[in-house]
């Protein structure tokens, strides 16, 4: 049963992923720790298996998402390159500070931030436009910032990513694409951060490679690669507006189920 949700779980999320270039994770975490903690799971260490699987689940979401868009000529590539310098550091150092905090304390913040991913979708709230894209230095700075969040969160970093490069003068169309080529990136590195930290963990149930849980990963992956394509297709071709606030509106209602 759980495997079903799991495939379910990866349609969404694949969606998700191609139309909003937000990678899915924002969905896939809550939905794993809701499963996880059905299935028993040391609540010390769940939140942090969720993140970990969602970034590791990621990484298969975005192949499908950024070749759609590269096929489109959409992704920025020299923005992608200088960003993901800083994104693999990180990443790394959102692992650790996943690590440290309780896996209660954890769901809660990620509560927080679903809360204020909502308020954004819902409210088109977007910074205006600055001077143009910042230098390679700069491109890596925000990278460091954006990987340590998306790899806390579990999430492909597009929440960010997005309106950091809308502020930037870079067109919503290239932003999304050049955000979902960035979530290969944060996803890699994060995923392979939360192997690494929790290597040889004794809470760890069966089945899992540090605080990836390859059951979950496994049936996620399988349809979220099929599915991104079709989330491409409708981000080129329709106006989301609906789309987004009714997705703000599920995204309050898990933040909320978090906080209490």
């Amino acid at each position: 049963m759980e495997f079903l949700l799991y495939l379910l779980l990866g349609a969404g999320a694949g969606v998700l992923a191609g139309l909003f270039g937000v990678g899915g994770g924002i969905i896939i975490v809550p939905v794993l720790v809701f499963s996880f903690t059905a299935q028993g799971f040391d609540p010390a260490i769940l939140t942090q298996m969720a993140v970990g699987t969602s970034l590791a689940t990621i990484i298969f979401t975005s192949i499908n998402a950024v070749r759609e868009h590269h096929r489109k000529g959409a992704v920025r590539w020299e923005i992608v390159v200088w960003m993901s310098l800083g994104i693999v550091v990180g990443a790394g150092l959102g692992a650790l500070t996943a690590k440290a905090i309780h896996g209660e304390y954890l769901q809660k913040i990620i509560g927080v931030f679903a809360i204020a991913v909502a308020i954004q979708m819902a409210f088109a709230l977007k910074p205006k436009a600055s001077r143009g894209v910042p230098g390679k230095p700069g491109l890596s700075v925000a990278g460091v910032i954006i990987g340590w969040a998306s790899a806390l969160f579990g999430v492909g970093g597009g929440s960010m990513t997005v309106p950091f490069l809308s502020w930037r003068s870079v067109p919503m169309q290239q932003a999304v694409a050049t955000s979902s080529a960035c979530g290969f990136p944060i996803a890699l590195a994060g995923a392979l951060s939360f192997i690494w930290v929790g290597w040889h963990d004794p809470r760890l149930p069966v089945w899992s490679l540090g605080f990836v849980y390859l059951p979950a990963l496994l049936g996620i992956a399988l349809t979220s690669m099929f599915f991104a394509k079709f989330g491409v297709r409708l981000a080129h071709r329709l106006s989301p507006v609906l789309l987004k606030r009714l997705f703000a509106l599920l995204l309050v209602c898990v933040g909320t189920s978090f906080l209490i």
